[in-house]
């Protein structure tokens, strides 16, 4: 799978993703870095295909109007970057077989849940 991660998420996360066999890029590996404009993060995760991984609610509210992008929302408030490795460790598998069927997931601390 392919990932862009929003920038209110760290860096690493990215690097976790890869390490997990994933294609990810971060907001950072951008031209214009934590800076990018959302316009733009939709534009090069349309472009490339990348499911964004993002907190940002603004998203959700293009994917509700549009469609676009595919989205993994990480609504788990505030959560360490451990806390956060661990949850998506657990729910990758899950993560994986549901974005065969649809377009915009969200993991909280206790489910995923997969918006049809």
């Amino acid at each position: 799978m392919k990932f862009l991660v929003d920038a209110q998420l760290p860096r690493r996360l990215a690097g976790w993703l890869k390490q997990h066999g994933h294609d990810a890029l971060h907001t950072l590996d951008l031209p214009l870095g934590n800076r990018t404009p959302d316009a733009d993060v939709v534009s090069c995760a349309l472009r490339d295909d990348r499911i964004v991984v993002t907190k940002d609610s603004d998203f959700v509210q293009n994917f509700l109007l549009t469609g676009q992008p595919a989205l993994l929302l990480i609504a788990t408030g505030n959560i360490s970057n451990a806390e956060l490795e661990r949850l998506l460790q657990r729910n990758m598998p899950a993560i994986e077989r549901a974005f065969g069927s649809c377009r915009y997931l969200e993991i909280t601390r206790s489910a995923l849940v997969v918006h049809e």
